[in-house]
């Protein structure tokens, strides 16, 4: 039976919006190991399920996905943004703590 790992993807370093950081994602866990080829250096594998990726509005449908097709599923809950206020006039503000450096 193949396990499948479902998660939220994280914004790429790429972006500078959140654009497909909303939907979830159910890719297949590596079944073989890698081999190297000798030639090229190349890493490949027969298993061509980790090829496999998957996308679902919510995190429900991809589990629905995952019991109907009978597949043992892991899901990775979401991490949530923790976002910090800042302002390019704090670093002028009277009370700033901490030196000030050029």
């Amino acid at each position: 039976m193949a396990t499948v790992k479902i998660y939220r993807p994280a914004k790429t370093a790429m972006q500078s919006g959140r654009a497909r950081t909303e939907a979830w994602a159910m890719e297949f866990e590596p079944g073989d190991a890698k081999v190297r080829d000798a030639l090229m250096g190349w890493d490949g594998s027969t298993d061509t399920l980790n090829q496999v990726h998957i996308s679902f509005p919510t995190c429900e449908e991809a589990v629905a996905f995952a019991e109907r097709h009978g597949l043992a599923y892991v899901v990775q809950p979401a991490r949530e943004r923790k976002v910090r206020a800042k302002s390019y006039a704090d670093n002028f503000k009277a009370g700033r703590i901490g030196n000030w450096t050029h």
